[in-house]
């Protein structure tokens, strides 16, 4: 599982002129399923997203944690992620979960942060989405689960 993270200071997602997640400040995560993910790869990238330290402490040091400072969450999948780019002039999508498999594991981390966090928005899989966002810092950091 892949995750692109970014933080922000607000963030929403569109789905034909809708609104359909928002969140303030926190977290948006660009998520994508690899064929092989399942539960511990959900269950792993959860603890990552909500314990990876990119907030910053008094002292302006990326020290806290989403967990820790509070906030949004807005989980939005995004199977190019997963993309193999390393030749040709067109991406490969054979390193992305075909698309029922990554719904069940995009849909159970989704499930896993409501249980874990308060204030957890989702884009719609599948959908052509317009995610507006504004990001704070910048700060965008890449987390894989293996």
């Amino acid at each position: 599982m892949i995750a692109l993270i970014q933080r922000v200071s607000r963030a929403h997602v569109e789905v034909e002129n809708e609104v359909v997640g928002r969140i303030g400040a926190g977290l948006l995560a660009l998520v994508a399923v690899q064929p092989d993910d399942g539960e511990p790869q959900a269950r792993r990238m959860l603890e990552r997203l909500l314990g990876y330290r990119v907030f910053p402490d008094d002292a302006g040091r990326m020290n806290r944690s989403l967990a820790d400072a509070g906030g949004g969450l807005l989980l939005v999948s995004q199977f190019t992620l997963a993309a193999d780019t390393r030749a040709g002039m067109r991406p490969s999508f054979t390193t992305a979960a075909p698309p029922e498999h990554g719904r069940r594991w995009f849909e159970r981390l989704v499930e896993l942060a409501r249980a874990a966090h308060p204030g957890v928005e989702t884009g719609r899989f599948g959908a052509h989405m317009q995610v507006h966002l504004v990001n704070d810092g910048p700060v965008t950091f890449w987390l894989e689960v293996r």
